[in-house]
């Protein structure tokens, strides 16, 4: 039958084209009107025998699985078209609001509103903003490695609505960042500032693998990622990711200090970037390894 191999060539279609998360809400709505419809497996070879009324039941069915895939997959291509906007601009967009929120971070910090007289005070002050200032310390490190990520993974060639979606909410996460560490950094003792740092780190993390893993899939990026390269960046963000938690909970049950573990951050990236180059970007090196 026509009408069948003109939905499987749209299933088709859709698969190969939307989203993992677009194609496993589908699945679900596909699910649920096949347990409604109750259409055979193989329509194609039943049709013949079933009655007049049968087969009209069948055809509409059909067909509104037709019309659904057909609005669906007008969907996907719409929201997979590109947009006319220069990917450089969407780079000096990223780079202006790294600069701006790396320079509100010392925004958490201020001096006190009663001056000091003496130096018994001053001293006192100082010790008082430590905590801030380590804070605000971590908080740079952190927004820097962040700078650094976006460049060294994400290099486009072109946008769509979607991708452009994405790194807005990634950029909105880094925004939030002076707000929440002026938070840990007056209220670390609370374990609920301790999660609202954590989840503001978390989801910024989470929004650059969806970045990532949606412009490799749209193939945005400048060259093919080999599987190598994709499995390296995606266990980064999931070393990043664990480390998170770990703090979290780290600094709320155990002491507030093993906060600084996030500087651990850039350690952490500069030993797995060279190992990583070492490994597959010297030829000689993995020749030298295998003859060993």
């Amino acid at each position: 039958m026509r009408l069948k191999e003109e939905i499987d060539e749209k299933i088709e279609f859709f698969n190969e084209n939307a989203s993992p998360e677009a194609i496993e809400k589908f699945n679900n709505y596909k699910n649920e009107l096949k347990d409604k419809s109750n259409i055979s497996e193989n329509v194609t070879e039943d049709f013949p025998q079933m009655s007049k009324k049968e087969q009209d039941e069948t055809i509409k069915k059909l067909n509104f699985y037709n019309d659904a895939f057909g609005t669906l997959n007008g969907y996907v291509s719409a929201l997979q078209t590109k947009v006319d906007i220069d990917p450089g601009r969407l780079m000096g967009l990223t780079d202006g609001v790294f600069s701006i929120v790396m320079t509100l971070l010392i925004f958490g910090m201020t001096l006190p509103e009663a001056q000091l007289l003496t130096a018994g005070d001053f001293s006192a002050f100082i010790q008082s903003i430590l905590p801030n200032i380590g804070v605000t310390i971590v908080s740079f490190i952190l927004i820097g490695s962040f700078w650094i990520y976006h460049h060294q993974f994400i290099k486009l060639t072109s946008l769509n609505m979607p991708y452009l979606w994405l790194n807005i909410l990634f950029l909105a996460n880094i925004s939030f960042i002076p707000f929440t560490t002026t938070i840990i950094g007056t209220y670390s003792k609370f374990f609920l500032a301790n999660v609202i740092f954590g989840l503001n780190i978390f989801l910024t993390l989470i929004f650059f693998v969806l970045m990532f893993r949606y412009a490799n899939h749209m193939h945005f990026l400048e060259r093919e990622l080999t599987d190598i390269e994709k499995k390296y960046t995606y266990n980064t963000f999931y070393i990043l990711m664990g480390l998170t938690i770990i703090v979290n909970l780290l600094d709320f049950n155990v002491s507030p200090n093993f906060f600084y573990l996030f500087l651990l951050v850039p350690i952490l990236s500069i030993i797995r970037d060279t190992g990583f180059k070492i490994k597959y970007n010297n030829p000689n090196q993995e020749q030298n390894s295998k003859d060993k």
